[in-house]
């Protein structure tokens, strides 16, 4: 179920062809494609926008690509997978995957089979409408096999014959074309063989082979004669086999109790052995000693572990058996009573984990008495209900003092109660953002968030202990406030190398910059350096770190600057050694950077809390 349609879709005009699988009805393959050509031309408009939108809609169209995949629709959703091929798309129409159950991939590759197909039927990549009404028949044909599912070898011997005589030869010889190719032979020429090996099995199945009664009589008479013993046996086991198998009294008396006890008559005695001991000895085994080295002891003579180590002791000293075995009668095997060194008295254990039982009670003690210690803990960070914020990364880029670029994104965040607290329990209600008239777009979570319009968002959603990014935002390039400016001026005069850093804030910033990093990448390693203000440097990285704590709203601009000596050789190539400065920032406050705020839906409710908001840099760099 990877691919559900195919279509051929040119650039401008209807399609061409649409060719689906038999359970996916070809109604819901024309909306995918009517869809998906509604997109392309919506994106298209906005390339040639009015004068007063340019700084709007910088870009290219997404869809101009010669590759890519869409998710198109509204109730019914689908992914649309397209390759541009000269003014033609091929699109493979599958359904929209949110828990990644269709193999994407498999897709793509249809896609680029069918893109095969259409390329060899115009014999190149020139693909126009005329060239295709040409070659209808064979596309269609090819086409239908492709969505079904075909290997490269079958996808090869289509192609190779896509521009004979006949459809038919092209689709069904195919098979026997893969077939030979993979070293198999073709049903014609097996067939045969298989018939005659049929017809063998069954004559052999069928065949008699009877032996006239006197072969079998002279046989029975020469195997008498050869073994009469055999035969006595047999009968004999089989006489006794009846006997076991007629049922027996299970409460009868044993044999064993009438036998006679006789315990020189179950020895045999083998007169051939005579007096030889040695045959008499031969089963016996006798384990060797060790050798007289192994039985002395190792002498160590490290400091605090002086002694003999190790050693076997043989001696005879013992008198008797009783004496050798005295130390295994008595309890641990050498007089060591247990309860000789363990009292009666069981010794009450303590309760809790080291302690922690004495600090709840003096807790309760200091909380009233009923408070436990895991409430006391909760009491100083507990949510009186669910909390909002704002997080913006504003980059930019600044080519000495000019700004060449610039971009701010914004992510709204939903904190929820924790799940201890809440529960089961959804978080829902409505909201508006104010201030939004520098906003370029807006992109919700569509699973927990719905826009009422008008700045007015619901939304609905389980409790969770991690905060949830429910919006997210970009602003317009010429409404993208800067909280830095940054200037970088680098001179490089015979073997000098200089390089000065201006930066000045913003002073409509609620509150002042602190710990702000200026990171500068050297070109060299520098032998000799020297800096204003002090600076940390990181050889291995090649770079000057600066830590400013604090820039003033209405001050003069900051400088900082380095001067090294250079190699005169490191410059003489086609490109000039530069250095390159980068900036990281972050800050918080009440209100955002882009001056965004987060209301409730109406005067006066407390549905949520809007807490600090921060923004920080993303790629703030000079060069």
């Amino acid at each position: 179920m990877s691919c559900l349609a195919l279509s051929l879709q040119p650039a401008n005009g209807s399609d061409i062809l649409i060719q689906t699988r038999e359970w996916f009805p070809p109604a819901r393959a024309l909306v995918a494609t009517s869809a998906f050509r509604q997109t392309r031309l919506a994106f298209a408009a906005t390339k040639h926008p009015a004068a007063s939108d340019s700084l709007s809609s910088l870009g290219d169209d997404p869809l101009a690509a010669s590759s890519g995949q869409l998710i198109v629709g509204v109730e019914s959703q689908y992914r649309v997978v397209y390759r541009l091929v000269n003014g033609i798309y091929v699109l493979g129409i599958t359904i929209a995957d949110h828990d990644n159950s269709v193999n994407v991939f498999e897709c793509i590759h249809i896609v680029n089979q069918a893109v095969s197909v259409i390329v060899s039927a115009c014999r190149g990549v020139d693909v126009t409408p005329e060239k295709l009404s040409r070659k209808y028949a064979e596309i269609y044909m090819a086409l239908d096999i492709v969505l079904r599912g075909v290997s490269s070898i079958r996808l090869a011997a289509m192609l190779a014959s896509m521009h004979g005589e006949s459809i038919a030869k092209m689709v069904h010889s195919a098979l026997d074309t893969e077939s030979k190719i993979r070293g198999g032979e073709s049903w014609l020429a097996v067939e045969g063989h298989a018939i005659e090996h049929e017809g063998s099995v069954e004559a052999f199945s069928n065949a008699i082979f009877e032996l006239p009664p006197e072969t079998l009589a002279a046989g029975d008479e020469v195997a008498a004669s050869l073994a009469p013993a055999v035969v006595e046996q047999l009968e004999k086991k089989e006489e006794k086999e009846e006997e076991k198998d007629e049922p027996k009294d299970p409460f009868a008396a044993s044999e064993a109790v009438n036998k006679q006890e006789d315990l020189a008559g179950e020895f045999k005695k083998d007169k051939s052995q005579g007096s030889d001991l040695t045959l008499a000895l031969a089963g016996l085994e006798v384990t060797t000693l060790p050798p007289a080295e192994a039985t002395q002891a190792t002498r160590i003579a490290v400091e605090g572990f002086e002694g003999d180590y190790g050693g076997i002791e043989f001696s005879n000293e013992q008198t008797s058996l009783g004496e050798t075995f005295e130390g295994f009668s008595e309890a641990w095997g050498g007089g060591l009573d247990a309860s000789e060194f363990v009292g009666t008295k069981k010794i009450p254990k303590q309760q809790g984990l080291g302690g922690l039982e004495l600090l709840q009670t003096e807790a309760a003690a200091a909380g009233g008495g009923d408070t436990p210690l895991e409430n006391l803990l909760v009491q100083k960070t507990e949510m009186k209900g669910p909390e909002m914020y704002i997080v913006e990364e504003i980059s930019a880029e600044f080519r000495e003092s000019l700004l060449a670029r610039v971009g701010l994104m914004g992510v709204v965040y939903l904190k929820t109660l924790p799940t201890k607290q809440s529960g089961d329990k959804e978080t829902e209600f409505s909201f508006r953002v104010d201030n939004t008239k520098p906003v370029k777009r807006f992109v919700m979570h569509s699973s927990k968030v719905s826009s009422l319009g008008n700045g007015m968002f619901h939304v609905r959603t389980a409790a969770s202990d991690e905060p949830i990014p429910i919006l997210k935002y970009s602003l317009f390039p010429k409404s993208t406030p800067l909280p830095l400016r940054v200037r970088l001026v680098q001179r490089h005069s015979g073997t000098l190398f200089s390089v000065m850093i201006q930066y000045v804030s913003n002073p409509d910033l609620p509150v002042p910059l602190k710990d702000v990093t200026f990171v500068l990448k050297l070109p060299v390693d520098p032998s000799l350096l020297k800096v204003s203000p002090k600076a940390a440097l990181n050889r291995s990285q090649k770079e000057l770190k600066w830590v400013v704590p604090e820039i003033a709203l209405k001050g003069a601009p900051g400088k900082l600057r380095v001067r090294m000596p250079v190699d005169s050789s490191e410059g003489e190539g086609d490109e000039e050694i530069e250095a390159v400065c980068y900036v990281k920032f972050s800050m918080e406050g009440t209100t955002s950077l882009s001056e965004i705020s987060l209301r409730p839906a109406s005067e006066g409710n407390t549905d949520f809390y809007e807490v600090n908001h921060r923004y920080q840099s993303g790629v703030y760099m000079c060069n």
